[in-house]
């Protein structure tokens, strides 16, 4: 990881790769200067695991992308989970 300002694409890429990812939904919330996300993961890997068993898993993967930034804010989901909620 070099030190250029983080992007939604390789995020994505890394998420994917790393997690299992079925689908990301990320937003840079630091106005373009890739230093604050808000993220959405909907993995496989995260069934049968709690919010903070999934958190850990996610902080550990991105772990050298994380700790290059000011704020990271993650939702994880199962794909079960997330077709639920886009029904609800």
């Amino acid at each position: 990881m070099s030190s250029a300002p983080l992007t939604n694409d390789y995020l994505d890429s890394v998420i994917r790769e790393r997690l299992g990812a079925v689908h990301t939904q990320i937003t840079d919330v630091s106005g373009g200067c890739g230093q604050a996300f808000e993220v959405i993961i909907i993995s496989p890997q995260f069934s049968g695991k709690n919010t903070l068993m999934r958190h850990r898993m996610v902080n550990k993967a991105l772990k050298e992308e994380i700790a290059g930034i000011h704020a990271f804010t993650q939702k994880d989901f199962t794909p079960e989970e997330w077709e639920k909620n886009l029904k609800a």
